[in-house]
């Protein structure tokens, strides 16, 4: 599966942290996006844009300084969309010191010259590691559609009771 992979690395500056010297969320989140982004053109071979960031979770401060390691895999792939995990880790140079500080799932979408969905090609697990992250994707997947679902249901009840209640 190394093509539906990416790995990033980035030494975090000053410019990248907040007066407290730790580095900014936002900064970390972009990183991953970044890294999605190209696993999930590497597995379409086509662009791919983010459609949803499922989960991101920050496990421990990242520091100026540090080196962050972004690895990012797809998970499962469907129709036009991916999920993609992407596993972030921080590194003291001096000490060698590793830690997993982030982790996030982000939903890519591939795209056509337009802009418009386009078909990815099936993902091949391979080994009985890749074929549990799939499931679990698939399960993550399952939820995210009935939530999506729920939401609308949801909107269209209050456009509903809108609609019945304006003046006539």
């Amino acid at each position: 599966m190394a093509a539906a992979s990416a790995t990033l690395v980035k030494w975090m500056s000053v410019l990248d942290a907040n007066n407290a010297g730790r580095i900014h969320g936002g900064t970390v989140m972009k990183l991953c996006d970044e890294a999605a982004g190209l696993a999930a053109i590497r597995h379409a071979r086509r662009p791919a844009v983010t459609a949803a960031v499922d989960r991101l979770t920050f496990l421990h401060p990242v520091f100026i300084g540090e080196v962050l390691t972004l690895r990012a895999s797809v998970n499962a792939a469907w129709e036009t969309s991916m999920e993609v995990g992407v596993r972030v880790e921080s590194e003291n140079p001096l000490t060698g010191e590793v830690r997993h500080t982030s982790s996030a799932y982000l939903t890519m979408v591939a795209v056509d010259e337009h802009g418009n969905p386009a078909t990815v090609p099936p993902l091949v697990a391979e080994g009985e590691e890749e074929a549990q992250r799939e499931r679990a994707a698939q399960e993550r997947r399952e939820r995210r559609l009935a939530e999506r679902a729920r939401e609308r249901s949801r909107e269209d009840q209050s456009a509903e009771r809108r609609q019945h209640t304006q003046p006539t």
